[in-house]
């Protein structure tokens, strides 16, 4: 009767590897895997459904605006996702974070805001 619609894994594009450290702005396309070091601001092509995926040695020193992120490392900047922002447990974020959708674990910081974006029924009052 009901189906669950599967959704299908993004793929990575791109790899950062944890020997490379990258000085400007970064803008992709597709999956992005970061386990090396960005400092500039990354952003993903408008209207894509692109996601970058942090490891617990990433780092990003800039703010980040993508419609998903996966982060088990360091963001040092704001993080603006259209869609899902899912924290791990060593996730540690300096900065305000914007979302629809968030997960975090145990053990996941964030310095800074919690900024719901979407539509949010207002309650209304009794009669």
């Amino acid at each position: 009767m009901f189906k669950r619609r599967k959704t299908k894994p993004m793929r990575i594009h791109t790899l950062i590897g944890a020997s490379t450290r990258i000085n400007g702005d970064v803008e992709f396309g597709g999956g992005l895997h970061l386990d090396g070091q960005i400092t500039g601001n990354v952003k993903a092509e408008p209207g894509s459904t692109s996601m970058i995926v942090v490891s617990e040695h990433g780092c990003i020193e800039g703010s980040v605006c993508v419609p998903n992120i996966v982060l088990n490392g360091i963001v040092k900047g704001d993080i603006e996702a259209g869609t899902h922002v899912k924290l791990g447990p060593k996730a540690r974020v300096l900065g305000n974070v914007s979302y629809e959708i968030i997960e975090t674990a145990t053990g996941a910081q964030i310095n800074g805001k919690l900024i719901h974006r979407g539509n949010v029924d207002e309650p209304k009052a009794a009669p």
